[in-house]
């Protein structure tokens, strides 16, 4: 892959080939797309549209497609958006922190594993929030800004090749008291858990290379490396 600072975006290019490898270096992302999508409940009536803001491959598709939303997916790189449009995935290319949305047009809004990559968080929850309904749902997960999500996610991620170098940087890890306090100043009450993935699915994705099925990612007491979010907005 090439020489980029922490972080850049360009690197999903490169990396677009790994998007659907069931056991490839986006293995975990996977798992924590359909852990997500387990926190949305079906859309309980026509038209309704759920949001997926920096869809990537859109790797959540496969999970909602049967709820009966309307899915977006909004993303920086178009060597995501084309994996995620035959997925069912009405494709809009577009950054976060400005998303080319209606204010009020989506009943859930997604925001999986992209909190820890912006680099303008208040804009970006700001963002998620305008374009949320009135009694709308966010359901989102990141990465916590402690030593020990740092020792994981990158120091240890990157030296074994769990993660591509250079994909994170810890700077822009969110801890749940800010990422709550700014949700709180756009009117939705945010409620956070701790989630791991499963030890058995880590060894036989790490150490036999093989795929995983069932459920891989589990609460935990502790938010001290990756954290669910869910939300209402009060409008």
């Amino acid at each position: 892959m090439r020489s980029m600072p922490r972080n850049d975006p360009r690197q999903y290019d490169d990396l677009a080939a790994e998007w659907w490898h069931p056991a490839g270096r986006f293995a975990l992302l996977h798992w924590l797309a359909a852990a997500r999508a387990a926190l949305i409940p079906p859309a309980g009536a026509p038209g309704r549209v759920l949001v997926d803001a920096g869809c990537g491959g859109g790797l959540l598709a496969p999970h909602v497609r049967d709820k009966g939303y309307r899915h977006i997916g909004v993303d920086l790189r178009r060597s995501g958006l084309r994996q995620a449009a035959p997925r069912g995935v009405t494709a809009v290319n577009g950054d976060v922190t400005a998303l080319p949305l209606a204010a009020r047009s989506a009943d859930v809004v997604v925001a999986g594993e992209i909190l820890e990559h912006v680099t303008d968080l208040p804009a970006t929850v700001a963002e998620l929030c305008r374009v949320l309904r009135p009694g709308g749902l966010v359901v989102l997960d990141t990465v916590n800004d402690t030593g020990l999500s740092r020792l994981i996610t990158v120091t240890l991620a990157e030296r074994f090749g769990i993660a591509p170098r250079g994909l994170h940087d810890p700077a822009l890890f969110v801890s749940p008291v800010r990422l709550v306090a700014e949700f709180a100043r756009c009117g939705v009450t945010l409620t956070v858990r701790g989630v791991r993935p499963s030890l058995r699915g880590l060894f036989r994705w790490l150490v036999l290379r093989q795929a995983v099925d069932g459920p891989r990612i589990r609460p935990t007491f502790s938010t001290a490396v990756l954290y669910q979010g869910t939300g209402r907005h009060a409008g």
